[in-house]
């Protein structure tokens, strides 16, 4: 038996009680948004302006509030694109597992989590493809082609370390009150589904990396990889293409002056603060990746 098959039976039952709540939470995202014909992202708020990766930085201090809006807007495409790439590698890879021989007891829950990451591509895309656009992405696959049972705890890590991140921008953005009804409910509708998510991940994520008892070597190149892999999902926030459709000039010497600003440094500390205890909690790693501090 595989690790993840012994990490999955060991937790069913919390799969099953995420299944019920799923199919009771159960919508339908192509009749339930009713979107408007335009938005005026010179008007309204889109994102959380101190969510924006400009705040903090010379560039946003001197920007008028118009100009904020504009960038703000164009960060909450920025930031569902982002959610629409990572969607799709964790929709490849939870599919890559479902009929899988040896988990085929975990196939219930994984159906869920498959319908809930596609749900959340109608929301992304449906404000990207009617008002901005898809923006490209910089990050990598979550696959490997290394051993099973490491492969399968980088993709469940690496979900685990996406998604913490993406429900921190969800959770704020939901309730702030400056924010279009629009981007309020499409980061509502989001965090309401990862919270389950992430209660699950969380404890696979910890039956994985005892069931399977790396070996010091192993575990070692699975932190370094985590650790890359939280510095590169962090680049994404800070996108060249964002700025330059915002009218801001010298996008990527931008991009790169707000990844190093100290306030970013900051913001991205205390994003990923939850996430990283808990990963040092269940030994997964045991340092904080310097590289995207």
């Amino acid at each position: 038996m595989s690790a993840l098959a012994t990490a999955l039976a060991e937790v069913s039952e919390t799969a099953d009680r995420l299944s019920r709540l799923s199919a009771r939470a159960h919508e339908n995202p192509y009749t339930l948004v009713d979107w408007p014909s335009a938005v005026e992202p010179d008007r309204d708020w889109f994102s959380s302006p101190e969510f924006v990766s400009l705040h903090g930085t010379p560039v946003w201090d001197g920007l008028d509030e118009v100009a904020r809006r504009r960038v703000a807007f164009h960060e909450a495409a920025g930031f569902y694109s982002l959610n629409i790439h990572g969607e799709k590698a964790l929709i490849q890879g939870l599919a890559a597992r479902l009929y899988r021989s040896d988990l085929a007891g975990a196939a219930g829950y994984l159906h869920h989590f498959l319908d809930e990451e596609n749900k959340h591509s109608v929301y992304f895309g449906g404000f990207c493809t009617r008002y901005a656009r898809v923006y490209r992405s910089r990050q990598v696959s979550f696959g490997t082609d290394q051993a099973r049972d490491v492969d399968d705890l980088l993709f469940f890590a690496k979900t685990l370390i996406f998604e913490e991140i993406v429900d921190h921008y969800n959770r704020v953005q939901a309730r702030d009150g400056r924010l279009h009804p629009l981007a309020r409910f499409i980061n509502d509708s989001h965090h309401r589904e990862e919270a389950r998510h992430l209660v699950f991940g969380r404890r696979l994520v910890t039956a994985l990396w005892q069931a399977a008892g790396f070996d010091p070597a192993t575990a070692a190149g699975i932190r370094a990889d985590l650790g890359r892999f939280l510095t590169a999902t962090w680049r994404e926030y800070y996108h060249p293409d964002v700025y330059a459709d915002a009218g801001l000039a010298d996008p990527w010497d931008l991009a790169e002056a707000a990844w190093h600003a100290p306030a970013q440094l900051a913001h991205r500390r205390h994003v990923s603060a939850d996430c990283l205890r808990f990963l040092a909690a269940a030994d997964v790693l045991t340092e904080e990746p310097a590289d995207a501090f």
